[in-house]
């Protein structure tokens, strides 16, 4: 399959004809889990991919090893993939466009960056750079707005005022994570003209509900990962504390899946 014919694949799952749910894979091995779960696309989780690599999240990766990480994790599974480039790894627009180039180049057809609730004109100038650099290559460019993440003091009407300014740079959608309330997930998707993009969340809606808010897309974020994590940390402790090999294998993953996942 194509850059194009993926991206054209991404976009439709973006239509509202139902919920995307999105969930994020860390690494090679964990995209073909997904994937053999029945995800029908997949995006990168920036805190678990810096994690797996010793590193923790926040800007702190280095970019050539984001870029390495999201080459495996395309070349590893045949649906579309969405990179989390965090704040996109670079001091200037013409530096995340750099990155957004490489990103491209190594196989996502979209990506989520974050405004950190940093002045709006920073993110809407890298978007607009990444739009320039990139010129007819297609990429779904997810904007994600930090109001209730961060903490701001009135998260629903900065994120309302943020995002036009980023829909104008040229982002495809918008990324509201935290956001929980109804009335204010509805508020958004009535006032926001692209895709709404929520996040895994304490007292989020469920699946069913968000779709009726107008909810395009519904991301599990660290959630996937930090479960993984726990179940890794359950069995380990099982192994070194317990006389019962069952505990170990509780959560395992079939040897016969396993062969087949990793086979090629």
């Amino acid at each position: 399959m194509s850059h194009a014919d993926r991206y054209a694949a991404f976009e439709k799952l973006h239509d509202r004809s139902a919920l995307l749910r999105l969930p994020n894979a860390w690494d090679a091995a964990s995209a073909r889990i997904i994937v053999h779960a029945g995800a029908k696309a997949v995006a990168t989780t920036s805190s678990g991919v810096a994690n797996v690599l010793g590193y923790p999240d926040g800007n702190k990766l280095p970019r050539d090893m984001a870029v390495d990480a999201v080459a495996r994790i395309a070349a590893a599974v045949d649906v579309p993939v969405s990179a989390d480039i965090e704040e996109g790894f670079g001091d200037t627009p013409e530096a995340v466009a750099e990155t957004v180039a490489r990103i491209a180049d190594a196989g996502a057809v979209g990506i989520n960056i974050e405004d950190a609730v940093k002045p709006a004109e920073i993110l809407a100038a890298k978007i607009a750079a990444i739009r320039k650099r990139l010129g007819a290559t297609p990429l779904y460019i997810n904007a994600r707005i930090d109001t209730w993440l961060r903490g701001h003091a009135d998260p629903l009407n900065e994120a309302l005022r943020r995002a036009p300014l980023y829909l104008a740079a040229g982002a495809s959608g918008i990324f509201v994570p935290g956001v929980a309330k109804p009335d204010e997930i509805r508020a958004v998707c009535a006032a926001v003209k692209a895709p709404i993009n929520v996040l895994l969340w304490p007292g989020l809606p469920s699946p069913p509900e968000l779709s009726a808010l107008g909810v395009a897309r519904l991301s599990a974020g660290g959630g996937i990962t930090a479960a993984a994590f726990g179940a890794t940390l359950k069995a380990a402790t099982a192994f070194l504390d317990q006389d019962d090999y069952a505990a170990v294998r509780s959560d395992a993953l079939p040897r016969e899946v396993a062969g087949k996942l990793f086979s090629r």
